[in-house]
């Protein structure tokens, strides 16, 4: 549900456990967030402000963020205004979305100094305001003037005036009857569906998604007309959910979508309560809801960028194939060339558009050649040669670049792999790190670079076997099998972590993860594995490659000795010889 006033209050409720907090740290760590530090009995909390459009809210947070190296101007100004003071009350008015938190505590000369700190959290008009003792606002994290709000005006040195609203408060709400009146609806032929809506756009801080639930949870049909007794249902439903959030007796219940991944959370009524349960609740709601879009918002952007890359890449090998098409015509142009030549002593020396010659390479046959009516047939004769050596010196550097260009579609196919197998920003990024390095991707890479550069940092792959990496691992037995997860992964894996005596597993001309089967630490009587772990092993290899979804996949599997890296080539690309081969269902 939205993050509307009843939460907001409950959320409200809970933090005044932590009046008395002192205020030791303020950051920034994006344009839509504040972190304020406080430790309260010998404990820290961090109250975490997100003014997002779409996810703003406040709650006590466990979960860092980077942080930019210079703090922004207004992170620079709660601190030298806020750090040292205490939270002396926190405050939310009715169900409003604006919440104050008041601060207190000693100047430099220790008069007593006061300062609040506005927090309206009313979607894309979200804001955080200082003010001072007078309620003047020091400076807010945006401003807004009336030049362009019709409301009023958020801007240093101007007194603040709270947010109004047409809405009407529900705590005024006296009685059923009056909830009714102000509603003002006609029962005739309105339907269930509709209220939602209605008593959104009528109670002030009461959102139309929470409706929704209420309908839910007391069964209602959607589609049935409204009458008294479905709408009293709904009102003691609401007003007993609003009068939980007095006693803290809420909680929260998370509604999930077909798959099982959370989609969204509900209030709902609890006998007793952990202390900061709802913040707990919203701190790990929200941060899995941002973390997962943050990952689909990066990859789908290193994604566009791949698949870019691809398309152009593609274009080029039509190119290229359309350059050795007109190549598959050198040679009879050489032979027009040669025939013309041949019989120029009985060529009439005039201007002709075609010639018909016995083809000496074909039995004397007559053949008819072309020839540009603007020369004479010995200039056509030269033209023609001319045509021939260029075609012929074409198709040699045309099929090296052909060659070249197969190896580089190779290569973006298998970081289209990596990506399409990555469960975590962190693996987004190590490929983004990788393809960065590559030529392939120079030109994208460079221009996304100076856009944004990757919140994570890998830290570089060293030929240390002891150095920290993250493959994926299995234990089969008393073995130890690992999976690379990206191309550079791959190769550290194979060609510096493995021992010459380990097993290398890999689909068979199918794009996948190298995968190594750990024999060093084994002893000397189970040194070499059975036939039903290298079946294992290769089960796991197939899964981890483009063939996951196949049957009957082809794994080979070898010494490491037997792997080797060619001078010059891509990352993840090797050779290997005196391979077996299996062939299994994928599955781990």
């Amino acid at each position: 549900m939205a993050f509307d006033g009843i939460v907001t209050k409950a959320i409200v409720l809970e933090l005044q456990q932590l009046i008395g907090g002192r205020i030791d740290k303020i950051y920034e760590p994006t344009k839509n967030d504040i972190l304020l530090g406080f430790y309260l009995n010998g404990v820290n909390y961090a109250l975490n402000i997100c003014t997002d459009a779409q996810n703003y809210r406040l709650h006590l947070t466990t979960h860092s963020k980077p942080n930019p190296k210079y703090a922004p101007n207004f992170c620079m100004l709660l601190r030298k205004n806020l750090i040292g003071l205490k939270i002396k009350n926190i405050i939310s008015t009715d169900l409003e979305r604006v919440i104050t938190i008041e601060f207190e505590g000693f100047d430099d000369v220790d008069d007593i100094i006061t300062k609040k700190l506005i927090i309206e959290l009313m979607g894309r008009h979200c804001n955080i305001i200082l003010l001072d003792e007078n309620n003047i606002i020091v400076d807010s994290l945006r401003h807004i003037s009336s030049d362009n709000e019709l409301t009023r005006d958020i801007i240093p040195h101007v007194k603040y005036l709270y947010p109004t609203t047409n809405k009407i408060n529900f705590l005024e709400v006296i009685d059923f009857n009056d909830f009714k009146s102000k509603l003002n609806i006609n029962f005739k032929d309105y339907l269930v569906n509709n209220l939602p809506a209605c008593i959104s756009n009528t109670f002030n801080g009461i959102s139309k998604r929470f409706i929704e639930h209420c309908i839910y949870i007391l069964n209602i049909d959607t589609s049935a007309t409204l009458d008294n007794t479905i709408l009293e249902k709904i009102y003691n439903y609401i007003y007993s959910i609003i009068l939980s959030t007095d006693s803290l007796n809420l909680g929260f219940d998370v509604i999930k979508d077909t798959n099982g991944n959370v989609k969204d959370y509900v209030l709902t009524k609890k006998e007793e309560n952990a202390p900061f349960a709802l913040n707990d609740f919203i701190d790990n709601y929200y941060f899995t809801k941002e973390t997962s879009e943050e990952f689909k918002s990066y990859r789908n952007t290193i994604s566009k960028l791949i698949l870019d890359t691809l398309k152009k890449y593609n274009k080029r090998l039509l190119h290229i194939n359309e350059k050795l098409k007109e190549c598959d015509d050198m040679d009879t142009y050489k032979l027009y060339g040669e025939l013309i030549t041949a019989n120029l002593y009985r060529i009439k020396n005039e201007n002709t558009d075609k010639l018909e010659l016995e083809n000496y390479y074909d039995n004397n046959s007559t053949i008819t050649i072309p020839l540009d009516k603007k020369y004479s047939p010995s200039y056509n004769a030269k033209l023609f040669f001319k045509k021939y050596n260029k075609l012929k010196n074409a198709l040699t550097i045309v099929s090296e670049q052909k060659e070249e260009t197969i190896k580089d579609l190779d290569y973006i196919e298998s970081v289209v792999y990596e990506l399409e197998t990555c469960t975590s920003i962190q693996d987004i990024t190590n490929i983004f790190e990788e393809i960065s390095e590559s030529s392939v991707f120079k030109e994208k890479t460079d221009k996304y670079k100076e856009k944004k550069n990757p919140k994570i940092k890998k830290s570089k792959l060293t030929k240390n076997k002891n150095v920290h990496f993250n493959p994926i691992k299995y234990t089969i037995g008393n073995y130890t099998f690992l999976v690379g997860r990206n191309n550079i992964e791959n190769d550290y894996l194979t060609l510096k972590y493995a021992k010459k005596t380990d097993l290398w597993f890999h689909t068979k001309d199918i794009h996948g993860s190298h995968c190594i089967l750990i024999l060093s630490n084994i002893s000397h009587t189970d040194s070499f594995p059975s036939e039903d772990i290298l079946q294992k092993c290769a089960e796991i290899a197939a899964y981890h490659s483009k063939a996951r979804n196949s049957s009957n996949v082809p794994v080979d599997f070898c010494e490491v000795k037997y792997v080797k890296k060619p001078n010059g080539s891509k990352p993840g690309f090797v050779i290997h010889k005196n391979n077996r081969t299996l062939h299994v269902n994928p599955k781990i």
